[in-house]
């Protein structure tokens, strides 16, 4: 809201209530008016209501009237209309705001929708601020949607499960979608909607039980997470592997590390299909390492060798330099590092 109506509306406000003091003083100390009297009458005289007079009013006193009359007209002409234009600028920027915000989600493409901003949902949301990737949250709690406004991320205010908030979010064209809902059937109805709006999407489930494991991923979740066992783990690593596990963390979140881990998509357009790795020669081409290979609906590992023939859809697990992955992204034609 401009600062300087708010400063209009408070003078006004504060006018407003100096003349009515002083019309109340002037009736009780002219007129010899009690104090509800004296109120009163200058109630119906500053609101020009065309009340009669409590009592006959002295020469004096008819005077003060008209110009409490005069005073009051203008104070409270002046008091409505910046109101008024208060409340339809704030309005007319809201509406603005929501234009701008709908049309920015509208051209995002690529990106990942959070579904639910409580904890979880929250901390996803930063991480993928952090790593500089678009997101759109998905909430109906307007707890929810002031910090999404205080944090200025993209978001849609609507129930998750629905199509049509979904739709809202850009749903057709984002990578990934997380159910991050305050309830376990929540998700699996939120992932239902989500599989069946976009079969391409990469969708990853909240659990907090493990009866509701299968049910995401019957839904059509491609991994479940449960909060509770992934604290654990996480703690376990942090007592027996304490410096592995922070140097993997600051690997794949920090942005002014030299050496990256990820995970590279080989396209089946790309010319490294059907190559054995011996020919491909990736270390010496890109200058990063391959860890691992994962191949086939269950991510299988392989112990490649040389004579190992890359395939279409495997996913290369991969480490070094960020110019390094994306020479090897653009050869495997992994449109994610564009």
């Amino acid at each position: 809201m401009n600062t300087s109506l708010r400063i209009r509306l408070l003078y006004s406000l504060v006018i407003a209530f100096i003349l009515f003091f002083i019309g109340v003083i002037g009736y009780y100390w002219l007129e010899d008016f009690s104090w509800s009297e004296a109120i009163y009458m200058t109630i119906i005289t500053l609101s020009t209501v065309g009340f009669g007079e409590v009592r006959p009013l002295t020469p004096e006193g008819r005077i003060f009237t008209a110009i409490i009359i005069v005073m009051g007209v203008i104070t409270i002409t002046v008091l409505f209309g910046t109101l008024t234009e208060y409340i339809i600028a704030g309005e007319l920027t809201g509406s603005i705001k929501k234009r701008h915000l709908m049309k920015t989600i509208q051209n995002l493409k690529n990106h990942y929708i959070v579904c639910g901003f409580g904890r979880v949902g929250e901390q996803v949301a930063a991480e993928l601020v952090n790593l500089g990737v678009p997101c759109v949250v998905v909430d109906q709690q307007k707890v929810a949607i002031e910090k999404c406004e205080l944090r200025q991320l993209n978001y849609i205010e609507g129930d998750a499960t629905e199509n049509e908030t979904l739709l809202q979010a850009g749903i057709e064209q984002a990578r990934g979608l997380v159910a991050a809902l305050s309830s376990d059937a929540d998700n699996v109805f939120a992932v239902l909607s989500a599989r069946s709006l976009n079969s391409e999407l990469t969708i990853v489930g909240r659990s907090t039980g493990e009866e509701s494991k299968e049910k995401l991923r019957m839904a059509g979740a491609d991994r479940v997470v449960s909060p509770y066992q992934m604290a654990g783990y996480r703690i376990v690593n942090q007592l027996t592997r304490p410096h592995v596990t922070d140097f993997l963390d600051t690997a794949m979140r920090s942005k002014g590390l030299d050496l990256w881990l990820d995970e590279i998509r080989v396209s089946p357009h790309s010319p490294l299909v059907s190559q054995s790795m011996g020919d491909a020669e990736i270390r010496s081409k890109t200058g990063a390492n391959i860890l691992s290979i994962l191949r086939g609906d269950d991510n299988d590992h392989l112990d490649w060798s040389p004579e190992l023939r890359l395939q279409p859809d495997d996913m290369l697990i991969v480490v070094g330099k960020p110019e390094e992955l994306k020479t090897l992204a653009d050869l495997a034609e992994d449109d994610r590092f564009k």
